[in-house]
């Protein structure tokens, strides 16, 4: 798996990550759990991303990988859920960071996000404070935000974080367009979800209802040309190689499922041509898809 460099962070990471949202489902057995943790080290993905509101992901993480933590880059979120705190205020950062440094079992947490705060709340100062904090105590390496839109802007252009988590996906082009040009030039990290956009191709007719639903719209608005290739392939390796993203996670809950992306991203990148191709058309059709995800 292509291992690389983080930003300016001092970090390596994979070109595939996974997305640990999956492995804290109540559904899912514990020892599939920590099989699938461990076949994705195996399989030479070195960043695991999580957060405090992907149930008991980030328990299973620490129970199952603490004796392999050398191996990974390990990112979470905080912001939320912790007792005795108000959402978003100074201490709820404080507490969260430290009740995910024991969930963890580690010493230190490789990249923390604020998880989508407010862009008030980013202006007002105290949540980042709270996570500068943090790193200059040890506790955390880079000090990140996770998000979108406006939120994500401001995040890059504050020169306050290390690094951002955002949508980089064949529906969802904004922030690739217009806002991680700026990330990259300022040595941030960048951290690329939904990959695969919840797989629209899935479905024959519109999802009503469904979290994809926007995204289906926008695959038949765009009316790709995928080459021949499968849609996971098309997708996943556009966005993992799209320009300045250090890792795309794929969230799973089956090894197979871990193997395959892991196949498909060892594929190496679409070629320019198709990817200014791709950039062209979504440039065409998207002026009215601002701000919807």
């Amino acid at each position: 798996m292509q291992q690389r460099d983080f930003g300016n962070t001092g970090l390596k990471v994979s070109a595939l990550g996974l997305g640990a949202g999956q492995i804290g489902g109540e559904s899912l057995d514990e020892s599939v759990a920590g099989a699938l943790l461990n076949a994705a080290l195996d399989c030479g993905i070195t960043l695991i991303d999580t957060a405090r509101g992907y149930g008991l992901s980030e328990e299973r993480i620490g129970r199952h990988l603490a004796h392999r933590r050398s191996e990974f880059v390990l990112s979470t979120k905080v912001g939320y859920g912790i007792a005795g705190h108000a959402d978003w205020t100074h201490g709820c950062i404080v507490a969260g960071i430290d009740e995910a440094l024991s969930r963890l079992h580690t010493d230190v947490i490789d990249i923390v996000h604020l998880h989508s705060c407010p862009l008030e709340t980013l202006k007002s100062g105290g949540v980042i404070d709270a996570l500068l904090r943090a790193r200059e105590q040890g506790k955390i390496r880079v000090a990140a935000y996770s998000g979108e839109n406006a939120e994500l802007a401001w995040a890059v252009q504050s020169g306050h974080f290390g690094s951002v988590e955002c949508s980089v996906n064949l529906f969802d082009q904004g922030s690739l367009l217009a806002v991680l040009p700026r990330a990259v030039t300022a040595g941030m990290g960048v951290i690329a979800k939904r990959p695969l956009g919840n797989a629209p191709w899935r479905h024959a007719q519109r999802p009503a209802g469904e979290y994809c639903e926007t995204y289906w719209t926008r695959m038949q608005a765009l009316s790709l040309d995928t080459l021949g290739m499968p849609w996971d392939a098309f997708a996943l390796r556009f966005s993992a190689f799209a320009p300045g993203v250090g890792s795309a996670i794929v969230g799973t809950a089956s090894i197979a499922h871990l193997r395959h992306n892991a196949d498909l991203v060892e594929a190496g990148a679409l070629t320019p041509d198709t990817l200014a191709q791709i950039g062209r058309r979504f440039r065409e059709v998207a002026s009215e898809w601002a701000g919807e995800i």
